[in-house]
């Protein structure tokens, strides 16, 4: 899905420039329980349609394990003469792109912007290209996909902080800092609840997913830091002696620290702003097995599951393709999978080669009607729907364009 999504904006590039040699970049971070898999994965599959040149993999480092609030290393319990491993956290993306040279050689090509998004949320796809145009109209450095939160909600958060001299930083703040932080602040006395006006919090869910100017970044990572973002612990104690943990834990860091390399670089200078997009259309991710997404379901917040993704996936087409064409769309009633509730009819997928925007939906949609109870599935350019009346599957695939 993703090297579609790649493939169909690089045909919109060559053909806006005429240059039949663009292609734009991927990269991928591994881990060393996943790079193995993924590169066979890769070949197997022809990088899905994506050439070699354009596809590097880049694999974060591995940090010691801790097993208590003392520091002690955790021994392998199959083998006391090694010690146990854990990934490093995504932040490592950072220097990995320095140590590989491919930052600076996407800022010597003329690169201008790199997005950085995780594979467990489909719904990125419809990010990209409104958070490219906040970021050139703003001239932002580094610009974070935001979504609306709800006070308390379990998510970090961006914020402005500022010093008492005056100087700011535009951050994440994770969920449980971010509460007792606000409180010793005059102007949020209450904390992280919702903003009457608006029913949501006023510190937007920051989702993961960042778009950075590559000059500046480039620049930054040839920095004294060379990409390397600070660390922190984040452990489970075994009891309230808070000294030993339920399992052992690691050193991790958070892509989403850059900010703190962009302003110890560039000072004032670093811009740095985020874009709040509609969840429904942005963020539904994939992270959860059933059970834990059928608890979180019960507490009344998103399951965060492969089936919930799915139906959100299908959902946010359905409602694209609504407002974009006029199409009278009927929903089905959610059902409960495995304690999970998903409205997984109608099933609709637009592939990007067909649009990649609501207007381009617009252009080549134009009413009809589809029934609860139909799949629909459009795939390759110069498609043009009218008035289609659909009540069971249909899918249009077009792979010669000739």
């Amino acid at each position: 899905m993703y090297a579609d999504w790649i493939l169909s904006i690089q045909t919109r590039c060559r053909e806006s420039t005429g240059d039949a040699n663009i292609e734009l970049p991927l990269v991928i971070m591994t881990s060393g329980d996943t790079d193995a898999p993924t590169r066979a994965l890769l070949e197997q599959e022809n990088n899905y349609g994506l050439s070699d040149s354009q596809v590097n993999i880049v694999m974060q480092d591995k940090v010691p394990a801790l097993s208590d609030s003392l520091g002690r290393l955790t021994v392998n319990k199959k083998d006391r003469w090694n010690i146990e491993t854990k990934p490093h956290g995504h932040g490592d993306v950072h220097h990995l792109l320095h140590r590989s040279g491919l930052a600076e050689q996407w800022s010597s090509s003329g690169k201008k912007w790199a997005f950085f998004f995780q594979d467990t949320n489909p719904l990125v796809i419809h990010a990209l290209l409104p958070m490219l145009g906040v970021s050139v109209d703003r001239d932002y450095d580094m610009n974070s996909l935001c979504v609306p939160r709800r006070g308390g909600e379990a998510a970090g958060a961006i914020t402005t902080l500022t010093r008492e001299n005056g100087e700011s930083l535009t951050i994440n703040v994770e969920y449980n800092q971010l509460d007792p932080m606000l409180r010793e602040s005059p102007d949020f006395k209450d904390g992280d609840v919702d903003d009457p006006a608006t029913g949501y919090s006023a510190f937007p869910g920051n989702v993961n997913n960042l778009l950075v100017k590559i000059p500046s970044y480039a620049a930054v990572l040839a920095g004294p830091d060379q990409g390397v973002v600070d660390e922190f612990v984040n452990p489970k104690y075994k009891d309230d002696t808070r000294t030993t943990f339920k399992k052992p834990t690691r050193l991790e860091c958070m892509m989403q620290d850059l900010p703190l390399l962009l302003t110890k670089q560039l000072g004032s200078e670093a811009k740095v702003g985020f874009t709040t997009m509609q969840r429904w259309l942005t963020f539904s991710p994939a992270k959860n097995d059933p059970g834990a997404g059928a608890d979180s379901a019960a507490k009344g917040s998103p399951p965060g599951s492969p089936s919930s993704a799915e139906a959100d996936f299908y959902s946010a087409y359905l409602s694209i393709l609504g407002a974009a064409s006029g199409a009278s769309i009927e929903r089905a009633e959610p059902v409960s999978k495995l304690g999970i509730p998903v409205t997984l009819m109608p099933a609709i997928v637009l592939e990007p080669s067909f649009a990649l925007t609501s207007e381009e939906v617009g252009e080549k949609f134009k009413g009809g009607k589809i029934s609860s109870r139909s799949t629909l599935v459009v795939e390759g350019a110069g498609v043009e729907i009218e008035d289609l009346e659909l009540d069971g599957a249909l899918v249009i695939k077009v792979t010669n364009q000739n």
